[in-house]
Parts: structure tokens; C-alpha cells; sequence
């Protein structure tokens, strides 16, 4: 295609797929927190169900790419108290805004019930979720995400297949590297505390984002990889100060969930 011709097509195409799989590590954090909820031989399953529906919903919403573009185009106003001014209100506030709170309550929820002593293991007596319940999550957060993420690829890319080539392969490298993610995550307990934390913060964003008030992505993803990196030196630290006897039991704990797997 004469398309492909152009130096600016590789360069908004690289571009773009950087920025989907950036886009991307929440929806893999959410997933890989969710299908932890099922049985041990049904989460491989769960999760590249929920990452296949969530490029699924990407397309989709590519192929309507118009419709997208005025989703931002206020549908109502709401008359504030107090002010003589009105606040528009378009599908895109109120998509952002359920998947806000959405997020928010669901990520209180699984900090709640860590907490509270919930049994992580993976042993007998876990309460598991069902394929079905959490496909709903999956697929409800899938679409928040999905919305936010085309309203991205809009800023970078002019052409619809640009767009649905970034997408995919995007999705392809998120679906070699999720279940790496969901092991590490599932394996410490901090970790999946501060991925928890991530979570509340992406649902606080996405809240503040519905009632037009802008904060730059790049910030919150520093904030990410900066605390993850030093969780990274927390946890080596915890190691190499370990006690011998308890850091082999915590060998023989991360092997037994490896051959699990």
C-alpha cells in the first residue's frame, strides 16, 4: 500500500504501539488480579479471553472511529450550585466515569479483603469467582479502557489502519508477556498490594478526567514504574536480610507455585 511508502507511517506506527502497550499494563494488572480469583487451571484461560475481548473492543471502536471522535461533544448540561455556569456532559464523561468508579470500588474491595485475612493461597478452602463473573469485569473495564486508549491513538495516528495494526500488535506483546506479569503479581503479596494501589489511582484519574480536569498520563506512569523500582530494591533487600531458613522455605514456596502452573 502506498501507505506504507511514507517514513511518517513507521514512525506514528512504532510510536503508537509503544504507547498501546504502556496504555495497555493496566488493563494486564486488572486481569491478572481478577483471573487470580479463579481456579488454578481455568486462569490461563481467563486471561487471554480477557485480553482477546479487550483488542475485540479496540477494533470495534476503531471501525466507529467518527462516533469516537464526538462521544467528547456534550450531550447535556448540568447547572452547577451556587455558579451561573453549566457543566456539559458528553458520553465520553459519563463512559470515564463509570469506569471510574467501577475501578475504584472493585480495587477498595480486593484491598479490603487482604486486609481482612482473606485466604490468598492456593491451597483448599479458596473462594473461587466464576469464568463467567469475571469475563463481566473483564469485559466492563475492557471497554473504559478501550475508549480511553482510541481517544489516545486518535492524537498519534490519521489512519484507521495504522490505528488497528498498532492495536494488534500491541496486543500480541501483552499477551506474550501477561501471564509473566500475573505470576509476579499473584507470587508477592506486596506487589499485588501496590498493583491494587495502581488501580486506585487509574480509577481516581479516570473520575477527575470525566469532570474535565486533565492530568498529563505521563505523571501517573512515572509514579508506577518509580514505586514498582523500589519495591524491586525492597524486596531485594528482604532477601539478602532474610534469615536462611526462612528464605529457603520461600524458595520451596515459589516452586511449589511455579510447578502449579
Amino acid at each position: 500500500m502506498e501507505i506504507f511508502a511514507n517514513p511518517d507511517t513507521w514512525i506514528s506506527l512504532l510510536t503508537l504501539t509503544f504507547m498501546e502497550v504502556v496504555l495497555g499494563i493496566d488493563n494486564i494488572v486488572f486481569i491478572s488480579i481478577i483471573v487470580s480469583r479463579l481456579p488454578k487451571e481455568q486462569q490461563a484461560k481467563g486471561r487471554n479471553i480477557g485480553l482477546t475481548l479487550a483488542l475485540v473492543f479496540r477494533v470495534i471502536l476503531l471501525l466507529f472511529i467518527s462516533w469516537i471522535v464526538s462521544a467528547s461533544d456534550p450531550i447535556f448540561s448540568i447547572n452547577l450550585p451556587f455558579t451561573d455556569e453549566d457543566f456539559p456532559v458528553s458520553w465520553r464523561d459519563i463512559i470515564l466515569f463509570a469506569g471510574g468508579l467501577f475501578l475504584l470500588a472493585k480495587s477498595v474491595t480486593e484491598i479490603h479483603n487482604k486486609l481482612e485475612g482473606e485466604e490468598e493461597t492456593h491451597g483448599e478452602g479458596k473462594v473461587h469467582a466464576t469464568l463467567g463473573q469475571v469475563l463481566v469485569q473483564i469485559i466492563l473495564i475492557d471497554i473504559v479502557f478501550s475508549f480511553d486508549s482510541i481517544l489516545t491513538a486518535v492524537g498519534l495516528a490519521q489512519e484507521v489502519i495504522i490505528m488497528i495494526i498498532a492495536v494488534i500488535l500491541a496486543m500480541v506483546i501483552m499477551l506474550i508477556f501477561a501471564k509473566y506479569v500475573s505470576d509476579f503479581v499473584n507470587k508477592h503479596p506486596t506487589v499485588k498490594m501496590l498493583a491494587l494501589a495502581f488501580l486506585l489511582l487509574i480509577g481516581f484519574m479516570l473520575v477527575v478526567e470525566a469532570l474535565h480536569q486533565h492530568i498529563p498520563k505521563g505523571y501517573i506512569y512515572f509514579a508506577m514504574f518509580f514505586s514498582l523500582l523500589v519495591e524491586m530494591l525492597n524486596m531485594r533487600l528482604r532477601k539478602k536480610t532474610q534469615p536462611v531458613h526462612l528464605r529457603q522455605n520461600t524458595i520451596v514456596e515459589e516452586d511449589k507455585y511455579t510447578a502449579a502452573e
